[in-house]
């Protein structure tokens, strides 16, 4: 499976002697949140060690950077399985110093340190602003693709009653009474705009876009996507 799902992107680029795959992983306070099957830091872990797996079977390099609001960790593309494995286990053991995110500043960062064209994986759950500019810099040498992770909860509600949120980011509690359709409705109807609009962001600049939600596989959405991949000219 694992070299399926990679193989449509590593074709793309077999024309250079050697391509580097580099995650730009956010790793907020929101990450670890999940109402679910899994944590969003769970699922961007499992995801990692699909695609990076799938790059050193092709004899590529894999590299990492970890932010939050700041930059938590940065590991410079390598070659072999012991690398993968150290990267894996980066993520599934991080412990964040900053709180939000800040998807800008990290693409600044990554825009100065890597210089080699890469194909790069920025997961995220975009719960960010102001990052447009630097996305769309480090677009034109590099290739990359915006995976938003997202819980279910964050797209819509069930009627549960009154229920207390706490802000992953900033701590606040918000009472919230699910047990209204009209804050269902509207809920929904904003994660929905939202969604879209990011989505025609990404358009508009030619980046590509993989949509993952917790409670369900992440294994067709990869297909379809290097499917769609395999079809450009």
């Amino acid at each position: 499976m694992t070299a399926r799902v990679g193989y449509p992107y590593i074709k793309k680029y077999r024309e250079e002697r050697e391509l580097s795959v580099i995650f730009l992983i956010d790793m907020s306070s929101s990450g670890f949140f999940g109402t679910k099957e899994h944590f969003k830091e769970e699922t961007a872990a499992e995801l990692c060690a699909l695609l990076a797996f799938s790059a050193i079977k092709n004899n590529d390099k894999v590299g990492m950077i970890i932010f939050t609001d700041r930059i938590e960790k940065f590991i410079p593309p390598k070659k072999g399985k012991a690398h993968v494995l150290r990267l894996i286990r980066e993520i599934l053991c991080f412990k964040p110093e900053g709180t939000g995110t800040d998807i800008g500043f990290a693409l600044e960062y990554f825009n100065r340190v890597i210089k080699k064209k890469s194909v790069v994986f920025l997961i995220s759950d975009f719960l960010s602003s102001d990052y447009l500019k630097p996305l769309q810099i480090g677009n034109r040498k590099h290739d990359i693709i915006a995976v938003k992770i997202s819980d279910p909860r964050e797209l819509t509600f069930e009627n549960v009653g009154l229920i207390e949120l706490e802000d992953a980011e900033t701590g606040e509690i918000l009472v919230i009474d699910t047990g209204s359709s009209e804050f269902r409705l509207d809920f929904a109807q904003k994660a929905e705009a939202d969604n879209f609009s990011l989505k025609r962001t990404l358009k508009l600049i030619n980046m590509d876009f993989i949509q993952i939600i917790t409670n369900q596989t992440y294994i067709v959405p990869l297909i379809n996507f290097f499917k769609m991949r395999e079809k450009r000219p």
